[in-house]
This record gives structure tokens, C-alpha cells and sequence, in this order.
């Protein structure tokens, strides 16, 4: 008689499996096209020349600091945002893959249905670690460094991998629920107000009010703020209950993001072409 953990366990290892070589399709694309990481690398690298060094003083004057300082306080922002602006090219692959019909090929053939999405957000976490290294060591040549060790960058890589993962399931929906990749290039344009208006370029105490609130409950701006922490980075002081809760809230919202996309992109997945 067959074991049920058996059955269970030969289900997860091939879900696993499945999930890999979705995963390595995925890859073998961004090798193929390597423009796509470097269209997501420009946009940090960028902001670091222009608010890091442009507008760094000006900047620093405001809060109180040497301009150097204040790249510091930037560089965990610029991390978490490279983390969220990769919500762009997951929204437009599974879009594409959709009106390409890949999708319901891969969904006719005897795979784990969860893998044909989670092979996706795997590349994406993979793709993630290959951005932050890269992105480290730039800033490393901008003067940037981890001051507690490494434990703590570990934990604070840890956390901006996470919060990688929960928008790439966000972008998975969004693929899901687009019309093509064209309507997909559009929508990535509200991903600019939900990466600025939040802890990540200037501290959310300088903005007006009425932004603070919104900037303060961002998920961008509890991991920022987690990864100052853990970097031993320049912060602005903990005025908030979620500033004060800040690593504890940067593991909660990606969790929260991603147990309501993952089940409503899965439900989209079995309604295609229906």
C-alpha cells in the first residue's frame, strides 16, 4: 500500500523540479537578452549620480548632514527600489507569455500548475541577488560600506530579497490581468510614486504631512529603514510606531503581499482562456 507521505513528498519534489525548469527558462531568456537587467540596473545607478552626487549637498543640508552621509542614507533606498522596479519586466514576461500562448502550453503538459508561476518568481529572486551584488559593489566604489558585519548584511540582503519576491508575485498578477505587454509597460509607471513616496530618497519626517502617512505604511520604507539597521547606516530617528517596528514590518508586508497575490494569480492562471 502506498505511503501517503510518499505520495506528498514525490508531489513537492516534483513540483520543485518543475518549478527549476521554469525557473531556468526564465534565465536562459535574460542571458539571451541582457538588456533587460541593464535597463533595471540604470535607473539606481542613475539616481545615485544625481541625488547622491547632484543634489547630495542640498539634500544633506536638509537633514542635517554631510553630503557623504547622506549617500549612505541613499544607498539601502536604491537597493529596495531596484527590488520594486523589477515589478516591470515580471509584469511584461507573463504578459507576453500569455498572448503567446506559452502559458496554456505549459499548462496542457503533465507539470505542477503552481510551477509554471513559481518558476517565474524564482528566477526573479536569483535575478535579484545577481542586481544586489552588482549594486553593492558600485556602491562600494561610491564610498557606501556595511558597518555591523556580516550577519547584518546578510539579514538586510535577506529582507530585500523578500520584498524582490513579494512584488515579483505582484507582477505575476498583473501580467495575468493585463491586456499585453504594452498595457503592462503602462501600468509599470505607478510603480515610480509607490517607490518615491516612501523612505527610500529623502526620510518620510521631511515630506508635507499629509504624504508622510502613506510614505510611513509603504512597504519599501519598512525594509529601507530595517536595512539601514542592519548596515549600520546613517538613518533618520524612529518616530513612528512601524519606524520603531521596522524589521519586524519589513518580513510582514512582503508575507502579507504575497499570501493575497499568490492565490488570486494562481485562481487568474486557471481561469486563461476560458
Amino acid at each position: 500500500m502506498t505511503d501517503v507521505s510518499d505520495i506528498h513528498g514525490s508531489r513537492i519534489t516534483w513540483a520543485a523540479v518543475d518549478t527549476w525548469v521554469v525557473a531556468k527558462r526564465h534565465l536562459l531568456h535574460l542571458v539571451r537578452r541582457p538588456d533587460e537587467l541593464l535597463g533595471t540596473l540604470m535607473i539606481p545607478v542613475m539616481a545615485v549620480a544625481m541625488f547622491g552626487f547632484v543634489f547630495g549637498e542640498a539634500f544633506g543640508v536638509a537633514m542635517d548632514v554631510p553630503g557623504a552621509e547622506y549617500r549612505e542614507f541613499l544607498l539601502p533606498g536604491l537597493f529596495a527600489l531596484t527590488m520594486a522596479f523589477g515589478i516591470g519586466n515580471t509584469t511584461i514576461s507573463i504578459a507576453e507569455d500569455v498572448r503567446g500562448g506559452v502559458l496554456d502550453r505549459m499548462r496542457s503538459l503533465p507539470m505542477s500548475p503552481v510551477a509554471v508561476l513559481a518558476g517565474r518568481a524564482l528566477a526573479d529572486m536569483i535575478l535579484a541577488v545577481v542586481e544586489l551584488s552588482i549594486l553593492l559593489a558600485l556602491g562600494t566604489l561610491f564610498g557606501w560600506q556595511a558597518h555591523l558585519g556580516l550577519g547584518g548584511v546578510l539579514v538586510a540582503l535577506g529582507l530585500l530579497v523578500l520584498l524582490r519576491l513579494a512584488f515579483s508575485w505582484v507582477g505575476i498578477l498583473l501580467g495575468l490581468l493585463v491586456s499585453g505587454p504594452e498595457a503592462a509597460m503602462k501600468y509599470f509607471a505607478l510603480v515610480f510614486p509607490l517607490a518615491m513616496v516612501a523612505d527610500t530618497i529623502v526620510p518620510t519626517d521631511l515630506m508635507p504631512g499629509w504624504l508622510a502617512i502613506p510614505a510611513e505604511w509603504n512597504p519599501l520604507s519598512s525594509t529601507v529603514i530595517a536595512t539601514r539597521e542592519l548596515f549600520g547606516n546613517v538613518a533618520a530617528p524612529a518616530t513612528t510606531w512601524v519606524g520603531e517596528h521596522a524589521l519586524t514590518m519589513a518580513v510582514l508586508w512582503p508575507v502579507a503581499i504575497i499570501a493575497i497575490c499568490l492565490p488570486l494569480a494562481m485562481a487568474r492562471l486557471r481561469r486563461l482562456g476560458r
